[in-house]
C-alpha cells in the first residue's frame, strides 16, 4: 500500500512527499510535553532528523547546556492517514529498525518509539486521545535490551484499557536490537473472530490483543479507521521516568534511532499470519 526505503544523499531530510515534521512541545491546542512530560523540542532541522546517505533515517536526540541542559530531537508522521484494515481483511504496518545503540547512565531519558495514532487524531491535536486509538508497535527506553508493544484506547484514565498505561505487552527481552536492525510489525485482522491486533519482531507473534478484551465500541473507535505512522525519539518522560528514570547529566547526546525501510500492507482477503 505504501512504503518508504530512504534513499537519498547523507545530510537531507526525508520525503516531503511521504512525511510530515510534528515540531515543538506539543500538538497546536494539544497537551504540553506531547501530553507524557517528555523534555525536548521537536523540530524540522536535518541535526534532528536526517537521512544517513546509506538508506537509512536516522532521527538524533540533541543536548545544548550544562547538567540535564535542553535538548531537541525530532518526530515525523506519514502524511497519509487512511491506512486501515479493510473489513474482512488485514493491515499490517512494519519497520526496519535499530534502537539508539547507548546504553547504562548514558541511556537515561532516551525513548525510542514506532507507533501510529487513529486518523481521527489529527485535525484534533490528538485531544480524543486515547479513543481513537494508538498502536506502540515498537518503544525502548532507557538502553535497555527490550521492547514494549501497547494498545491504547477508551478513556484517558481506567476505562476498559487500563489508561495511561493502556494494554500492553510488558517489558520484552530484546537481545540485539540496539546493535543490529530488526524488524518490528503489527497486524490488524479483521478476517477472524473476534478481531485480532498481532504485534511482531522478527515476525516471530510476540504479543496479541482480541477484540473480545474490550467492550465492542471501544474496539471500533480505537481501530475500526485510518491511522497515521509515527517515528520519533524522546527525551524523558512518563515512560522511561517508569522505567529507570529521565535525562541526566550523564544522558549521551547525539545517539540515533535508525530507520531502514517502513512499509504498509492490505489485504482484502484472510492470509495466514507471518
Amino acid at each position: 500500500m505504501w512504503s518508504d526505503d530512504f534513499a537519498g544523499p547523507a545530510g537531507s531530510a526525508p520525503s516531503a512527499a511521504n512525511w510530515l515534521h510534528a515540531t515543538g512541545t506539543g500538538y497546536p491546542g494539544g497537551a504540553a510535553g506531547w501530553g507524557t512530560g517528555e523534555i525536548e523540542v521537536m523540530t524540522d532541522r536535518t541535526e534532528n532528523v536526517r537521512l544517513d546517505g546509506d538508506g537509512h533515517l536516522a532521527i538524533v536526540p540533541l543536548r545544548t547546556g550544562a547538567g540535564v541542559g535542553s535538548w531537541t530531537s525530532g518526530r515525523v508522521e506519514t502524511r497519509r492517514t487512511d491506512f486501515a484494515a479493510p473489513p474482512g481483511g488485514k493491515l499490517r504496518i512494519e519497520a526496519v529498525l535499530r534502537q539508539p545503540d547507548v546504553t547504562g547512565a548514558e541511556a537515561a531519558g532516551y525513548w525510542a518509539a514506532f507507533w501510529a495514532l487513529g486518523a481521527p487524531a489529527r485535525p484534533v491535536g490528538s485531544a480524543n486521545w486515547p479513543h481513537v486509538g494508538e498502536w506502540d508497535v515498537m518503544e525502548a527506553a532507557n538502553g535497555h535490551d527490550s521492547v514494549w508493544q501497547t494498545l491504547h484506547c477508551g478513556e484517558p484514565v481506567g476505562g476498559p484499557c487500563g489508561e495511561p498505561t493502556g494494554i500492553g505487552s510488558g517489558e520484552q527481552a530484546c537481545a540485539g536490537c540496539r546493535s543490529e536492525f530488526h524488524t518490528y510489525a503489527l497486524e490488524f485482522d479483521r478476517g477472524v473472530t473476534p478481531e485480532e491486533l498481532r504485534w511482531y519482531v522478527d515476525d516471530k507473534n510476540t504479543f496479541t490483543v482480541k477484540a473480545d478484551r474490550v467492550d465492542a465500541a471501544t474496539w471500533e473507535q480505537a481501530n475500526q479507521h485510518g491511522f497515521f505512522v509515527i517515528l520519533n525519539v524522546a527525551i524523558g518522560g512518563a515512560f522511561p521516568n517508569a522505567f529507570g528514570g529521565g535525562a541526566t547529566a550523564a544522558t549521551k547526546p547525539g545517539v540515533p534511532l535508525l530507520v531502514d525501510r517502513v512499509a504498509v500492507y492490505t489485504s482484502s482477503v484472510r492470509s495466514s499470519s507471518r
